[in-house]
């Protein structure tokens, strides 16, 4: 054999392997691509007959999302045993081998996805409810909960997401469980305000608001003060009427003390000096 055979016989050996080894990544990629496309189909498809079905909106993105992540796993994993990038023995022994490592990285993820099923089981709230977060000091309406976070909405359109597992180990206050709530306003007024011209006016307030319910209405003296009397009411309203009421309600009452010379006062300390003949 020649010399020049010779070193075509050792770049055909080469070249053959790089050419085979770039058209198995390029099928890998195309066939990644589509699978993906047929995924986000499949995804949309599976959402579109759940609300068909008038399934939950927060177990039907909880779904679609469980479905998307596991399938793109699934066919990661695939593409690199079927195209032999890997082998499937040493998939398995690396998995074996770093099983413990996988576990513990995976454990905030594994109590994220524990804690978006106890969410969808025992529905603590769901997709539309405006929730408070008080650990984190967040609070806003949900607008999905998915497989590891619940996404919601704050009043300044900011959106946050919380890991669920947060959510299901920590207080939650849901403050549109339920269709009515009790609105309570407290104000202080001097000890020379006249007491009923005070509780009056705010019974008179209430009656005039048509926002507030026909259930019980309460006006009281709450507390005698160092300063201060408080004095109050509590009335039913629509939850959606809650915020709109009391904010309208605390400038009427304001404007209502000026103009009776009910003085609200603020705190305020004497001071009593003695001469020194005095003393």
């Amino acid at each position: 054999m020649t010399f020049v055979e010779q070193i075509y016989l050792y770049l055909e050996g080469k070249l053959g392997g790089v050419v085979d080894f770039v058209l198995k990544a390029l099928l890998a990629l195309i066939i990644y691509f589509i699978a993906r496309k047929l995924i986000q189909k499949l995804c949309t498809i599976i959402k579109k007959n759940m609300l068909k079905f008038r399934a939950d909106e927060a177990i039907t993105s909880f779904t679609v999302s469980l479905v998307k992540y596991s399938l793109n796993i699934l066919l990661v994993l695939t593409i690199i045993v079927q195209l032999n990038i890997v082998k499937e023995s040493s998939i398995t022994a690396a998995i074996a081998s770093a099983g413990v490592a996988i576990s513990l990285a995976l454990q905030g993820g594994l109590s994220n996805f524990a804690g978006g099923v106890l969410i969808l089981l025992l529905k603590p709230f769901k997709v539309g409810d405006y929730i408070v977060f008080p650990n984190e000091n967040q609070e806003g309406t949900v607008l999905k909960i998915e497989m590891y976070y619940t996404t919601i909405s704050s009043v300044d359109n900011r959106t946050i997401m919380i890991p669920n597992a947060n959510l299901t180990n920590s207080t939650i206050v849901n403050v549109t469980a339920m269709e009515k709530r009790k609105l309570e306003i407290k104000v202080g007024i001097s000890y020379n305000s006249n007491l009923q011209t005070a509780k009056g006016i705010l019974q008179r307030l209430v009656e005039e608001e048509p926002r507030f319910l026909e259930d019980e209405k309460q006006f009281f003296v709450d507390n005698l003060g160092e300063s201060s009397i408080t004095v109050g009411l509590r009335a039913w309203v629509l939850t959606e009427n809650y915020w709109p009421v009391k904010w309208e309600m605390n400038e009427k009452i304001k404007a209502e003390f000026d103009n009776a010379g009910i003085e609200i006062p603020f705190p305020q300390l004497d001071v009593h000096v003695k001469s020194a003949e005095e003393s």
